[in-house]
């Protein structure tokens, strides 16, 4: 059996899963915020308790919003901040008793969706969480890409492409919590694209709801949605001309946009080198779960 834990900013959710992928448990708890040590008893009751329900021990893997250093063997680049700097997989590995596996939430998004899910067989995967934040993950034959700073698919922490003089005014009033400006975090998540919404409109609204205002063919929703889809296919751009993989996957609030998938292939092209491109852009398989499920598919199967 395998554990699978997705530890948000918001919410920590416990999966267990069978070596065949079935779900035999799972649960939620809200998250401790700015506790780390109420947040680890958190994950380790969560552990216990699916151990609890389903009889059985698990193998544990964890994605956390952030990474661990290879130098330091501590929590980095964690937008939930109260986790950086701990040395959280040693920490859990003391309470629970066993070693645990931890990678950044995006690369278990790509492992999930790799392993049996919407790039099940493809070589090489580029999933990307648009949600709170932005953040993206590689895998290679079903295996997370971490690479030696830990900081594979950090796509997210990279400027937004070809910035237009718009673009270029926002990076200077919005910057990002990273410290740097003009991040493609900033204009695609779906934070970003309710602050630019906001900033056309004038009134704050959720990204639901612009959407929702999108289907009454309000003017300014849609605005704000053409220039939100532009700047995904200009960032997405960039990993097609880098990296060239097989597939793209969308995870998190802003890929349930189901037009997206429509717009998104044209308007990328004129920014490939060459101007071609067909690769596929497909929303993630199994949606809010696949995050959970990637954690517990850190341990592959045994040969």
């Amino acid at each position: 059996m395998r554990i699978g834990i997705d530890l948000g900013g918001t919410k920590i959710e416990v999966i267990a899963l069978s070596d065949q992928g079935k779900e035999l448990f799972r649960h939620r708890v809200s998250t401790p915020r700015d506790d780390y040590q109420k947040t680890l008893q958190a994950m380790t009751d969560l552990v216990l308790l699916a151990e609890e329900k389903t009889g059985e021990t698990g193998s544990v893997g964890i994605g956390i919003p952030g990474s661990i250093s290879p130098y330091t063997q501590r929590v980095k680049n964690a937008n939930s901040t109260w986790l950086n700097g701990q040395p959280l997989d040693k920490d859990l590995a003391t309470m629970l008793k066993r070693e645990v596996r931890i990678a950044n939430d995006a690369n278990c998004l790509a492992v999930s969706e790799a392993v049996d899910g919407a790039a099940a067989g493809q070589p090489v995967v580029f999933a990307v969480i648009i949600g709170t934040g932005s953040g993206a993950g590689v895998t290679i034959n079903g295996q997370s890409r971490i690479g030696g700073n830990g900081n594979a698919g950090e796509w997210g922490h990279n400027p937004l492409p070809w910035m237009d003089e718009d673009e270029l005014r926002y990076r200077e009033e919005v910057p990002c919590y990273c410290g740097q400006k003009g991040c493609i975090e900033t204009f695609v998540s779906g934070t970003g694209f309710a602050k630019d919404y906001q900033r056309l409109s004038g009134t704050a609204r959720k990204g639901a709801e612009i959407v929702q205002l999108l289907a009454q063919h309000d003017p300014v929703a849609e605005l704000a949605m053409s220039r939100y889809e532009l700047r995904l296919a200009k960032s997405l751009a960039n990993v097609v001309n880098i990296l060239d993989p097989d597939i793209i996957v969308l995870g998190g609030g802003m890929s349930n946009v189901e037009r997206l998938y429509q717009t998104v292939p044209q308007l990328i092209k004129p920014w490939v080198f060459g101007k071609e491109c067909e690769t596929p852009i497909v929303q993630a398989k199994h949606g809010d779960s696949s995050g959970v499920r990637g954690a517990a598919w850190l341990w592959p199967l045994k040969s």
